[in-house]
């Protein structure tokens, strides 16, 4: 037994050492991306089994301030061009690495297996994120501002933190219908599409990812790895769509 305890010290010490030697990251993620994310984290994790990656998830508008403010984060994922912009504009972004990598869809949603609304005017809750923090609430916004009904809609509209949120409302039936990307609808069996209501004009829905200019060295790998045909066939599964680099934005390296 004596013998044993030097082994099993020494078997500490080793895994000790091991734990420590992980490379630790953080991604603050979109909350539309959060299935999407979490299933290409941990297949890098698998392939990186020396690397442990944090993923703070939240309206892009929230992780944008957070950054600002100090949050220690290596990349970001935003569901707007605009939240990413304003890390950039405070000097916090690396320049170079900004890449507009997906694209998305805005549909209306509402609980499974109700009959199809066909006017909005009808009910008595609409859930749509914060315009001025949830991209989703903001492109939602311009959208029924182009149709001319988003003032008349003040009285039913039900603003959320983020659009997984939204969802939640109208899963529930606490909302009879919400604005959300066409990926959340898809990976939800407790709502339906609603193609008969329309939507108008909006800013085109742009996921740029890139890294801050304080990141862990240890990062681009991941990073690198976000941007791979393996992890874009995830996202695709989840019903995002590749951006083909040719954006009208300067803030991308891609021009």
């Amino acid at each position: 037994m004596k013998r044993m305890v030097p082994f099993i010290l020494l078997a500490t010490i080793l895994l000790t050492a091991c734990q420590q030697e992980k490379k630790e990251i953080t991604i603050s993620a979109a909350a539309s991306l959060t299935d999407a994310i979490n299933e290409a984290v941990a297949l890098f994790e698998e392939e990186n089994p020396e690397y442990d990656v944090a993923v703070n998830l939240g309206g892009s508008g929230s992780l944008s301030k957070q950054i600002i403010q100090g949050a220690p984060v290596d990349v970001f994922f935003s569901a707007s061009v605009d939240h990413l912009l304003e890390v950039k504009e405070a000097g916090l972004m690396d320049d170079e690495s900004i890449q507009a990598l997906l694209q998305n869809k805005l549909v209306w949603v509402q609980p499974k297996d109700t009959a199809t609304i066909t006017d909005v005017k009808a009910v008595n809750h609409i859930a749509i994120g914060t315009p001025e923090t949830v991209p989703a609430g903001m492109y939602a916004k311009q959208a029924l501002d182009d149709l001319g009904i988003y003032q008349g809609l003040k009285e039913q509209l039900v603003f959320t933190k983020d659009v997984r949120q939204v969802m939640q409302y109208v899963e529930s039936e606490n909302a009879e219908l919400g604005v959300v990307y066409r990926t959340e609808a898809l990976v939800s069996d407790k709502v339906q599409i609603n193609s008969q209501l329309p939507l108008g004009k909006h800013d085109p829905i742009i996921y740029p990812v890139g890294m801050l200019h304080n990141a862990n060295k240890e990062a681009n790998p991941f990073y690198q790895f976000l941007q791979s045909e393996e992890v874009m066939d995830i996202f695709n599964k989840y019903g995002f769509e590749e951006v083909d680099g040719d954006v009208d934005d300067s803030i991308f390296s891609t021009n």
